[in-house]
């Protein structure tokens, strides 16, 4: 390609040349340490935000059972999610934190591998799986709860390196 030659078009990874769905080939990629950090909120009632915290909700320990949740859909991403590899997580946290400005739940998820492909997709399963076992632990007192700002916060690891959000701190 010459200094005049136009960039070539981006496109997306999970296709074709004939534009047909694919699970991308990673055999060629080097095995690196890769990392992702996910976030979400769980925006409810004030009095909602107290009964998870005072432990008075009929299903449970709300936070509990939403990080247990989110642990697990981690593991279990490539089952969910169509054309995403099974990988051999060697890690995964989700913290839920409480944020009475809110008022709601903070979730955050990192996924921890050695591979040849990235742990976004897992982290951001864990956020979204774990949220939604807040929703459904809480929605007996809160239907009105508002699930947002599911987002990638930071990755690192893999030919691409490493990429934090705006206004987030860079990865580890």
């Amino acid at each position: 390609m010459s200094a005049g030659d136009p960039a070539p078009e981006p496109r997306l990874s999970h296709l074709d040349e004939s534009g047909a769905a694919r699970m991308v080939d990673v055999s060629g990629k080097d095995v690196t340490v890769r990392e992702a950090t996910a976030g979400g909120r769980v925006r409810m009632a004030a009095e909602t935000l107290a009964l998870v915290l005072g432990g008075a909700m009929k299903k449970g320990d709300v936070i509990a059972t939403a990080r247990i949740a989110g642990i697990m859909a981690a593991k279990r991403t490539h089952e969910l999610i169509p054309l995403c590899h099974p990988l051999p997580l060697q890690s995964v946290t989700v913290d839920i934190a409480a944020d009475a400005t809110l008022p709601g739940l903070v979730v955050t998820a990192t996924a921890k591998v050695t591979g040849r492909t990235g742990v976004e997709m897992e982290a951001l399963t864990a956020v979204g799986v774990a949220c939604l076992t807040i929703y459904d632990m809480a929605k007996a007192v809160d239907r009105a709860m508002v699930i947002e700002d599911v987002r990638l916060i930071a990755k690192s690891g893999g030919r691409s390196g490493d990429w934090s959000a705006p206004g987030e701190a860079p990865s580890a």
